[in-house]
């Protein structure tokens, strides 16, 4: 054995042939004609693009002189440059073997008419291979505005410009974004209708769907911007518990009411602090939800205030639907109305505790 290893310490050292980690890296540049577009690739990468056996063959200049037009060629047949909603078409410029030979490179050229408000990034640069990531960096000139990693788990970046055009793109993708997760999110349409079915005067209902607003608007923010992070596992079980006690507490002021004298005082309604106290735990839950969207650095304000508005524009649709027929019931069945509420009631509870039970076994 020790034989053996004293002859392979002394054996010529042969080139890798694998490397550990495997990368490629996109660098794009907004310029005001055009995208300038630069790529880096391992040359085992490149070699696997190419469908050539010998990578080290690539570190050659004069080999990969002829290679790289076909490598560019196959690189861009694997990504996508979206502009408005328009595809670019990248030209090739050259392709050169790094100084240090630790990879080659390649620069395309991308023209446009104007700078996009909205430029969409799709690359997979090497899919069979599933550990493979591209690093990416978006410049406005030399101030760099993004950088994320592409890989086979998430292989599209969204990146917004300046400006008037930018704005409405980030209005145009997160505003609809809020108004999804509301009508995609029962937890949270639920909440909302518990909190309306006791009804009351238009004041006092603006005034409970204002104090959830606020309270979920800050910790959205908060968490969206990692300033405070509250784990799903404590987060989701909340958001469930929060219905069953909107629930609870309608019942409880029903009940208040039938037992109540004709010349009592008006019993003190809840709601409102309700509405703002749990506000704060749905903010965790939106803000989850906007992470998973992606949050762009250039333009955290308005994709934060856009998200947000969409939501609130969700929750409209729920107060605009609702008020109006439990209005309509008390107007024409004013007797109805207290069973109707407590019904709705225990429908609630039985829905939260369906999800509190669900999301604190799923914690295990």
């Amino acid at each position: 054995m020790a034989l053996a290893l004293v002859a392979l310490a002394l054996a010529p050292a042969r080139p890798a042939r694998a490397h550990d980690s495997p990368y490629s890296a996109l660098s794009l540049e907004r310029r005001v004609d055009g995208l300038a577009i630069g790529i880096t690739m391992h040359p085992v990468d490149a070699a696997s693009v190419l469908a050539t056996p010998e990578p080290d063959s690539l570190l050659d200049s004069l080999r990969y002189a002829r290679e790289a037009p076909r490598l560019a060629a196959e690189l861009v047949r694997r990504s996508s440059l979206i502009a408005d909603g328009v595809a670019l078409k990248p030209v090739y410029r050259e392709g050169r073997v790094k100084p240090d030979r630790s990879g080659v490179t390649l620069s395309l050229f991308a023209p446009w008419s104007r700078v996009p408000g909205r430029l969409e990034v799709h690359a997979l640069f090497v899919p069979e291979d599933p550990q493979h990531e591209t690093f990416l960096e978006v410049r406005d000139g030399a101030e760099v505005i993004r950088q994320e990693v592409l890989s086979a788990r998430r292989s599209t970046v969204e990146v917004f410009g300046a400006g008037g055009s930018g704005l409405a793109a980030v209005i145009g993708v997160f505003v609809p974004a809020g108004i999804h997760h509301i009508f995609t999110g029962p937890d949270h349409m639920l909440f909302v209708v518990g909190l309306l079915l006791l009804g009351g005067s238009l004041f006092h209902l603006l005034k409970i769907v204002t104090g959830f607003t606020l309270a979920h608007s800050i910790t959205l923010a908060l968490a969206a911007l990692g300033i405070v992070n509250l784990s799903p596992r404590i987060i989701e079980p909340l958001i469930a518990l929060s219905i069953v006690l909107v629930g609870i507490e309608n019942l409880r002021a029903v009940m208040a009411a039938r037992a109540a004298a004709p010349a009592a005082k008006p019993r003190v309604d809840r709601r409102a602090g309700i509405a703002f106290a749990f506000g704060f735990i749905h903010g965790f839950g939106f803000a989850s939800v906007l992470r998973e969207t992606g949050l762009p650095r250039e333009a955290l304000a308005a994709s934060l205030f856009s998200f947000n508005l969409g939501v609130e524009l969700g929750q409209a649709c729920i107060v605009l639907a609702v008020v109006p027929l439990l209005a309509l019931m008390r107007s024409r069945a004013p007797r109805v109305a207290p069973a109707f509420a407590a019904v709705g009631s225990w429908i609630v509870i039985a829905a939260g505790s369906y999800w509190l039970v669900q999301r604190v076994l799923a914690r295990g």
